[in-house]
Protein backbone atom coordinates (compact mmCIF):
# COMPACT_ATOMS: atom_id res chain seq x y z
CA UNK A 1 0.00 0.00 0.00
CA UNK A 2 3.02 2.18 0.55
CA UNK A 3 3.82 2.51 -3.16
CA UNK A 4 0.61 3.02 -4.10
CA UNK A 5 0.06 5.93 -1.77
CA UNK A 6 3.00 7.38 -3.22
CA UNK A 7 1.81 6.93 -6.50
CA UNK A 8 -1.11 8.47 -5.91
CA UNK A 9 0.34 11.55 -4.51
CA UNK A 10 2.00 12.00 -7.57
CA UNK A 11 -0.97 11.76 -9.19
CA UNK A 12 -2.02 14.46 -7.19
CA UNK A 13 0.89 16.92 -7.94
CA UNK A 14 0.51 16.27 -11.48
CA UNK A 15 -3.43 17.30 -11.71
CA UNK A 16 -2.66 20.16 -9.63
CA UNK A 17 -4.98 19.39 -7.24
CA UNK A 18 -4.74 22.28 -3.97
CA UNK A 19 -5.22 19.29 -2.14
CA UNK A 20 -1.68 17.37 -3.18
CA UNK A 21 0.47 16.16 -0.53
CA UNK A 22 -3.11 15.91 2.01
CA UNK A 23 -4.92 12.35 2.48
CA UNK A 24 -8.58 12.99 3.32
CA UNK A 25 -10.96 10.30 5.42
CA UNK A 26 -12.57 9.62 1.82
CA UNK A 27 -9.61 9.37 0.13
CA UNK A 28 -8.15 6.72 2.76
CA UNK A 29 -11.55 4.67 2.04
CA UNK A 30 -11.18 4.78 -1.76
CA UNK A 31 -7.65 3.64 -1.14
CA UNK A 32 -8.53 0.76 1.12
CA UNK A 33 -11.51 -0.31 -0.58
CA UNK A 34 -9.11 -0.43 -4.09
CA UNK A 35 -6.42 -1.98 -2.26
CA UNK A 36 -8.39 -4.59 -0.45
CA UNK A 37 -11.19 -4.71 -3.13
CA UNK A 38 -14.25 -4.11 -0.83
CA UNK A 39 -16.84 -1.80 -1.84
CA UNK A 40 -16.41 1.88 -0.34
CA UNK A 41 -19.22 1.11 2.28
CA UNK A 42 -17.74 -1.83 3.33
CA UNK A 43 -14.49 0.14 3.80
CA UNK A 44 -15.55 2.61 5.17
CA UNK A 45 -17.00 0.76 7.81
CA UNK A 46 -13.73 -0.49 8.39
CA UNK A 47 -12.02 2.30 8.60
CA UNK A 48 -14.72 3.78 11.01
CA UNK A 49 -14.12 0.83 13.32
CA UNK A 50 -10.67 1.28 13.42
CA UNK A 51 -10.54 4.94 14.54
CA UNK A 52 -13.62 4.55 16.45
CA UNK A 53 -11.38 1.72 18.26
CA UNK A 54 -8.31 4.18 18.75
CA UNK A 55 -10.79 6.99 20.12
CA UNK A 56 -12.15 4.62 22.49
CA UNK A 57 -9.13 3.24 23.92
CA UNK A 58 -7.70 6.76 24.68
CA UNK A 59 -10.95 7.90 26.44
CA UNK A 60 -10.46 4.26 28.33
CA UNK A 61 -6.59 6.02 28.94
CA UNK A 62 -5.29 3.25 27.33
CA UNK A 63 -2.19 3.86 24.95
CA UNK A 64 -2.60 2.13 21.47
CA UNK A 65 0.57 0.23 20.01
CA UNK A 66 0.65 -0.23 16.50
CA UNK A 67 4.24 -2.20 16.00
CA UNK A 68 5.95 -0.98 12.86
CA UNK A 69 3.77 1.94 12.60
CA UNK A 70 3.90 4.00 15.94
CA UNK A 71 2.30 4.22 18.73
CA UNK A 72 -0.95 6.77 20.68
CA UNK A 73 -1.35 7.88 23.83
CA UNK A 74 -2.13 10.98 26.11
CA UNK A 75 -0.25 13.53 27.21
CA UNK A 76 -1.33 15.87 30.03
CA UNK A 77 -1.18 19.49 29.76
CA UNK A 78 -1.22 21.67 33.16
CA UNK A 79 -3.17 24.07 33.91
CA UNK A 80 -2.12 27.93 33.05
CA UNK A 81 -2.62 31.59 32.66
CA UNK A 82 -3.25 32.74 29.40
CA UNK A 83 -4.33 35.70 27.41
CA UNK A 84 -7.21 36.63 25.63
CA UNK A 85 -5.77 37.51 21.95
CA UNK A 86 -8.44 39.87 21.53
CA UNK A 87 -8.41 42.05 24.39
CA UNK A 88 -4.70 40.98 26.34
CA UNK A 89 -7.06 40.20 29.58
CA UNK A 90 -5.66 37.23 31.64
CA UNK A 91 -7.70 33.93 31.20
CA UNK A 92 -7.40 30.57 33.37
CA UNK A 93 -6.87 27.66 30.89
CA UNK A 94 -7.62 24.57 32.43
CA UNK A 95 -5.34 21.30 32.64
CA UNK A 96 -5.90 18.92 30.37
CA UNK A 97 -5.24 15.52 28.07
CA UNK A 98 -4.30 15.71 24.40
CA UNK A 99 -4.14 12.85 22.22
CA UNK A 100 -0.27 12.10 21.05
CA UNK A 101 1.15 9.68 18.16
CA UNK A 102 4.46 8.78 18.31
CA UNK A 103 6.23 7.34 14.70
CA UNK A 104 7.71 3.85 14.84
CA UNK A 105 11.17 3.92 14.36
CA UNK A 106 10.02 1.49 11.29
CA UNK A 107 7.87 4.11 9.72
CA UNK A 108 10.30 6.71 10.58
CA UNK A 109 12.74 4.61 8.31
CA UNK A 110 10.34 4.11 5.49
CA UNK A 111 9.91 7.63 5.12
CA UNK A 112 13.44 9.12 5.09
CA UNK A 113 14.16 6.41 2.64
CA UNK A 114 11.30 7.66 0.65
CA UNK A 115 12.73 11.23 1.09
CA UNK A 116 16.44 10.50 0.83
CA UNK A 117 15.76 8.63 -2.97
CA UNK A 118 13.85 11.59 -4.19
CA UNK A 119 16.55 13.56 -2.93
CA UNK A 120 19.37 11.52 -4.71
CA UNK A 121 16.75 11.02 -7.80
CA UNK A 122 16.65 14.37 -7.80
CA UNK A 123 20.27 15.59 -6.95
CA UNK A 124 21.35 12.58 -9.78
CA UNK A 125 19.92 14.59 -12.25
CA UNK A 126 21.50 17.86 -11.28
CA UNK A 127 25.24 16.03 -10.86
CA UNK A 128 25.16 14.62 -14.55
CA UNK A 129 24.17 17.92 -15.68
CA UNK A 130 27.31 19.31 -13.61
CA UNK A 131 29.25 16.60 -15.18
CA UNK A 132 28.15 17.41 -18.39
CA UNK A 133 29.03 21.44 -18.37
CA UNK A 134 25.13 22.32 -18.80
Amino acid sequence: MKGATLERQADLEEEGTDKAGVMTKAELVDEVARVVQLTKKQAETIVNIVFDSIVDSLRAGQKIELRGFGSFRLRNRKSRTGRNPKTGEKVEVPSKKIPYFKPGKELKELINKALSEAAAAQGGDDSSQRASGQ
